[in-house]
């Protein structure tokens, strides 16, 4: 259907709504916004636009970041006119008709401040039908450990962006698999590697937020 690709290339390109400057390709063109409002007037259903629009262009953002093709800059119009979108569709899916593809908790570690990481990831995995509980920085375990009995089926994701909170991220992995030895815990971050991720016993390592959703996607696909 014409308009959901259209709406995807407004994901992609970051287009928000008519009177957005960016990109200047698409100047006076209507954007995310505009065109998710006519779809649903059109009778499209928000499953649909969601699945074959919102998350087509989102799919993209993630492979385009991960090969250097966009910057954080890039992602971020895109994510800003996915949540102009789905300020559209909220409301229908909080009448319970629409199925989230499963839940995301992330949080940087305990001793972490940083969350630029972590909040391109939180971005991009919503952006792919997941809801996404965010934790902040700075989380102990107990914090994990309480959000997991509140969401038992929740996919765990631990941040770390400096070398000294390493071995906070490793305390947290082994509490969590201590208390839930089936939780499945994917973990990022640049000093993290995949000996590290195999030493610590987490069960991914991603180098970027497209790869978590992979990781998420092939947990659904063989559950």
């Amino acid at each position: 259907m014409e308009i959901l690709a259209k709406i995807s290339d407004c994901i992609e390109f970051g287009k928000i709504n008519k009177t957005s400057p960016y990109p200047p390709n698409m100047k006076d063109q209507d954007g995310a916004d505009e065109l998710t409002k006519q779809a649903l007037d059109e009778g499209i259903s928000a499953n649909d636009i969601l699945a074959k629009g919102l998350i087509v262009g989102m799919e993209k953002v993630g492979v385009k970041f991960r090969e250097n093709k966009i910057f954080v800059p890039q992602v971020l119009m895109s994510a800003k006119a996915m949540s102009t979108a789905m300020m559209h569709l909220k409301p229908i899916f909080a009448k319970g008709n629409v199925q989230k593809k499963g839940i995301f908790i992330i949080g940087t570690v305990a001793g972490d401040l940083h969350d630029i990481g972590k909040n391109l990831v939180s971005m991009i995995v919503e952006g792919n039908g997941y809801e996404v509980i965010d934790l902040g920085t700075d989380v102990p375990a107990n914090k994990f450990i309480d959000t997991i009995n509140e969401f038992p089926d929740a996919i765990i994701g631990l941040s770390s962006l400096l070398t000294t909170t390493m071995q906070s991220m490793e305390n947290i992995v082994k509490e969590i698999k201590t208390k839930f030895p089936n939780q499945k815990v994917t973990i990022g971050g640049a000093p993290i590697t995949q000996d590290f991720c195999d030493k610590i016993g987490a069960d991914n390592y991603s180098q970027d937020p497209q790869g978590v959703v992979e990781f998420m996607n092939n947990l659904k696909k063989s559950a």
